[in-house]
């Protein structure tokens, strides 16, 4: 029994290799195997597909939620950019204005003794019968009536009405010479004071000029000269410039004088920021 065994065992370890060598070795498929082959390949293609797109379905959700993300993260960016670029455009102008407003004021003590209070303009009337321009400054500041109130650019009115913490200013646009109430500006010619003179004392709403009258028959002022203010008159301080000769000084309506055009080098319009001119306690006056 134990040789009948053997044998057997034997025979089943050679059947057993001789099967592997007969699997391994280079043979063409039979019909019933291609057959086969061919009907599982056709299945697991058509099971394949969808399983692909189901699985491509999920990564496209997956991924449209990560580039959702970024996109808020992208916004988020924009816009914390876009308001610091604000911040700084508002810091960057602030900066420059009063860069600007320091050399205003040191260039104006060196021409005359006079002390600059900075000012906000606060609101602007368009009441035509009424024009005034209030500020944020009042007699808390040391501010008076009958001050002259100035841009970087030139003469824009005189303090009207002053209250403790502000102020209103009555614009030179309103000059009026047939008004009894309007204070006309005596002024000069910048760089000819004893040669030059003349009165500002109306404003010509129409054309947004000045009518300089009262100017000597032999007077040099020629077209581009600089008009500012005299000094005459106790109203307004000297020097403060109000804007250019813009036509020949022609005879006026009597002939003894003439008359010319003046075009006001500051901005009426655009008024945010003044000057509040004060003098010395000696150089102040009365009208």
């Amino acid at each position: 029994m134990r040789n009948k065994r053997l044998f057997f065992l034997m025979i089943g370890l050679i059947l057993f290799i001789a099967a592997i060598g007969f699997s391994l070795r280079d043979r063409q498929l039979s019909a019933p195997e291609k057959f086969v082959n061919d009907s599982v390949a056709y299945v697991q293609q058509w099971l394949y597909k969808p399983a692909g797109y189901i699985a491509g379905f999920f990564e496209d959700i997956g991924n449209i939620r990560s580039l959702q993300e970024e996109n808020e993260q992208l916004r988020t960016t924009a816009a914390a950019y876009a308001r610091d670029k604000i911040k700084y455009n508002v810091i960057e102008k602030q900066n420059a204005d009063l860069e600007r407003d320091l050399k205003f004021t040191e260039r104006q003590r060196q021409l005359n003794d006079y002390e600059y209070l900075i000012a906000q303009v606060v609101s602007v009337s368009s009441d035509p019968y009424n024009p005034t321009i209030k500020i944020d400054l009042g007699s808390e500041n040391g501010i008076k009536e009958n001050m002259a109130v100035v841009t970087v650019d030139g003469l824009i009115g005189i303090i009207s009405k002053v209250s403790a913490f502000s102020s209103n200013v009555e614009p030179i646009t309103s000059l009026d010479e047939k008004s009894p109430n309007s204070k006309a500006i005596s002024v000069t010619v910048l760089g000819r004071e004893k040669e030059s003179f003349g009165i500002i004392g109306t404003y010509d709403q129409e054309n947004g000029r000045f009518e300089m009258t009262r100017i000597p028959e032999n007077d040099p002022m020629i077209v581009g000269d600089t008009v500012v203010t005299s000094g005459l008159g106790r109203v307004f301080p000297s020097g403060l410039i109000v804007g250019t000769v813009e036509t020949t000084p022609q005879a006026g309506d009597f002939g003894l004088t003439k008359v010319a055009s003046v075009k006001p080098l500051a901005d009426f319009n655009r008024l945010t920021e003044v000057f509040v001119v004060k003098m010395t306690d000696n150089e102040e006056g009365t009208p």
